[in-house]
């Protein structure tokens, strides 16, 4: 990871070290997620409607995270934060850099990575993730800015940045799978981003927000280990190339409250005219 991914990682890392006692009674274990690629609390590829970290009514939570996906011909690098408060709402933070490789060297392309900043925000509206009769319920927005509009501007994106919401009801089944806890999360996205953003946002053949579906559902086999898969539709703004759904399958290790690890194996299919970008997925976190 460069430089830049490594000092932000560094800098996040010991603002969780330093807070970690404020919550450390907080919720139970697993139940502040992982960190999506997007910056907000939940899977690696969907955002649920839980909030960063372990805080509880009157305290703060957060995590710090580091994600790396990586296919045949693109790696993706994600490095980010957020912050909680009060169990109810979330200020997120994520930078993704996107490396090209195989099409920046077939195109000869004047760059060969593209990335874009993330500042996201989440607010609980009701229910609660185990305890109330109604799923937790959040609503979040997102605005995102590209950072190197060139290859965007050039394959037909019409704007280098934009904002996107999205609402997520997340539910914990205590024993729901043959014993297990089970975890559902469903969601709706609204956004015109091509590749996340990072393929810049609205297009040629499509320049307006499209409702989207996002969706996981994950079995805790005990408190520190979970299995589950994710699905997130994608939009299809671009004459050039065709934008495939994604979906992963996902190992999540929390061995405390201020460490979780996500393994996985995502299928992202057709990016930027290259098939068959599937790959391994690998995410760590700190959380207080």
């Amino acid at each position: 990871m460069n430089t830049t991914f490594s000092a932000l990682t560094l800098g996040l890392g010991l603002t969780v070290a330093s807070a970690a006692a404020l919550a450390d009674n907080g919720r139970l274990l697993a139940t502040g997620g992982a960190s999506s690629i997007n910056g907000a609390a939940g899977g690696g590829i969907t955002p649920w409607a839980v909030l960063a970290g372990y805080g509880e009514q009157g305290e703060w939570g957060g995590n710090a995270f580091v994600t790396r996906v990586e296919t045949g011909d693109y790696r993706l690098d994600v490095a980010g934060g957020a912050v909680s408060y009060g169990n109810r709402i979330e200020l997120s933070y994520a930078r993704q850099r996107f490396d090209l490789g195989t099409l920046a060297r077939d195109l000869s392309l004047p760059g060969n990575t593209l990335s874009q900043d993330i500042f996201g925000l989440k607010v609980r509206l009701f229910g609660d993730l185990i305890y109330d009769q109604l799923p937790q319920v959040s609503l979040g927005i997102e605005h995102k800015r590209q950072k190197d509009f060139f290859v965007p501007n050039a394959v037909g994106a019409k704007r280098d940045e934009d904002t996107e919401g999205y609402i997520a009801a997340s539910r914990l089944f205590l024993g729901g799978a043959f014993g297990y806890n089970l975890l559902v999360n469903g969601g709706l996205r609204y956004s015109r981003a091509n590749e996340l953003g990072l393929l810049g946002f609205g297009g040629d053949r499509r320049d307006t927000r499209s409702v989207l579906k996002e969706g996981s559902v994950a079995v805790l086999f005990n408190p520190r280990w979970a299995v589950g898969v994710e699905y997130r539709e994608k939009p299809d703004n671009l004459n050039f190339a065709g934008e495939s759904d994604w979906a992963d399958v996902f190992v999540g290790y929390f061995p405390n409250k201020h460490l979780s690890i996500v393994l996985a194996y995502a299928r992202l299919g057709e990016i930027a005219t290259l098939d068959n970008q599937d790959g391994a997925y690998l995410s760590i976190q700190g959380s207080f």
